[in-house]
């Protein structure tokens, strides 16, 4: 597969319901995410620790792509992320929008650097993004 892919194929996982997530990570994985609660960086026990957790407040927790720009193997992905929580499964919400820098090595998510915002009630934050078809 090719770099693109793999982040798309990653991006399209739901990551509380779908099996293997953590195997799309490298075993050496780093994130280093800029949030709105300030740095933080994860190893693939922080990842694996952060998913876990999701579990227990979301029944689902997607992403939708808007853009996926590539040079050789490293992708940047732009999307938001939507959640049904386990206090109202049947309403999903827009939870935030990140951009994502990912260097693919060996097949896997080696290197993330990421920038998030929680979403608004806005118009526009809530649609800005439409699905790619790659």
């Amino acid at each position: 597969m090719s770099a693109k892919q793999i982040v798309k194929s990653f991006y399209d996982l739901d990551l509380v319901r779908d099996e293997g997530v953590l195997d799309h990570y490298h075993k050496d994985c780093e994130l280093r995410w800029h949030s709105s609660k300030g740095f933080t960086k994860l190893d693939i026990n922080g990842l694996e620790n952060m998913l876990n957790d999701l579990k227990k407040s979301f029944h689902s927790f997607k992403s939708r792509l808007s853009h996926l720009l590539v040079d050789g193997n490293t992708v940047t992905a732009r999307y938001t992320i939507y959640v049904t929580s386990i206090e109202r499964p049947e309403k999903e919400d827009t939870l935030a929008h990140f951009i994502t820098i990912w260097e693919v090595k060996d097949g896997k998510l080696y290197r993330g650097y990421e920038m998030s915002q929680l979403a608004d009630d806005s118009y526009e934050s809530l649609n800005s993004y439409a699905e790619i078809k790659v």
